[in-house]
């Protein structure tokens, strides 16, 4: 079950990518009248979210727990920085190239949503400190009915009446509320915990997994008119998801840095700041914009995208790392 949970974990842009592409090419590959299992599965996309939420409240340990109180000021601090530096780039980039109404209302909802769990796994690979990135997703998840509501209001107040109290219930519901079931029940039940704990990471990242290849099944003919260039506005959509990505985790080494963290928390921090969580912003926007599901196409894309950069810049971090430890060797 670990082998299969590292390799998921490991190769999971390349699963994205391969899942992605088996929906795009569905009715291709088995035919119009075969039954769509992507599109099938959009009513149920909220449920999944919520299994992908207590899958991770079942992976956070008691000792996680503790760090985020002990450590307080500097997971808030993270947690500020994110919550404000996102939803301004994503605004600011959104209007400063001219997006349309659908596409603007994703890249905001990108920079409104949580970071992903996917930055615990590569801030591993950087060497980084995993047990604050963890701290900084789980407070950032626990805040979000606080935050995120108020942030599409401030962003989004203008394309749609959004009730910021009626969407804080939501999230307190379908985030919040399984992460708390899911810790709870591992950590008093430890019989289920034996059986569900080497489930939840297989569970969680399939699960980000065919939601994102949902929003593809979905929206197959607006991808293709998209990325031939045939749609208007698709090449400044990717560059602005590209900018806010890359200026995300300047924003966030540059908060770090003013925190005054040890290195290896500025590698957690600045890619829990840049990696959002497309799964969330995914259900956000179907869930306001049922009618617009093309308003979902740039968080599909910033997950491919920040999955991408993330992954090199850990690679890269990781890389610097091990040379310095064998350089303090030598001396």
């Amino acid at each position: 079950m670990k082998r299969l949970s590292a390799v998921i974990q490991r190769h999971l842009l390349v699963w994205l990518v391969v899942f992605s592409a088996v929906a795009y090419f569905w009715q291709t590959l088995a035919g119009s009248e075969t039954a769509d299992p992507f599109v099938a599965s959009k009513p149920h996309i909220g449920a999944m979210i919520s299994l992908t939420m207590f899958c991770i409240g079942c992976l956070l340990t008691t000792k996680e727990i503790d760090d985020v109180l002990r450590r307080w000021p500097t997971v808030l601090g993270g947690t500020a920085v994110q919550y404000s530096t996102m939803p301004l780039l994503a605004y600011a980039c959104g209007h400063l190239f001219g997006l349309d109404e659908a596409y603007l209302i994703g890249v905001i909802v990108v920079g409104c949503v949580p970071g992903a769990m996917a930055s615990n796994v590569l801030t591993l690979a950087a060497k980084g400190n995993v047990s604050y990135s963890v701290s900084l997703t789980t407070s950032a998840t626990i805040l979000s009915p606080l935050i995120v509501p108020f942030a599409l209001k401030l962003t989004l107040g203008a394309t749609k009446e959004i009730d910021a109290v009626e969407e804080a219930i939501k999230l307190l519901q379908q985030i919040v509320g399984p992460v708390i079931a899911g810790h709870l029940l591992c950590r008093f039940a430890t019989r289920a915990a034996d059986v569900v704990q080497p489930l939840s990471p297989i569970i969680a990242n399939s699960t980000i997994i065919w939601l994102i290849a949902v929003v593809v099944g979905l929206n197959r003919e607006r991808l293709g008119a998209a990325f031939s260039g045939e749609a208007t506005g698709s090449g400044l959509m990717l560059t602005a998801l590209l900018a806010i990505n890359l200026l995300g985790y300047l924003a966030g080494n540059a908060g770090a840095r003013v925190m005054r963290l040890q290195p290896d928390m500025r590698r957690a921090m600045t890619l829990e700041v840049g990696m959002q969580n497309a799964g969330v912003g995914t259900w956000l926007v179907l869930g306001l914009f049922p009618d617009r599901p093309e308003a979902a196409i740039p968080t599909a894309v910033y997950t491919f995208g920040c999955m991408l950069t993330g992954t090199v810049l850990a690679q890269w971090w990781g890389r610097q790392a091990v040379e310095t430890e064998k350089a303090a060797l030598v001396d």
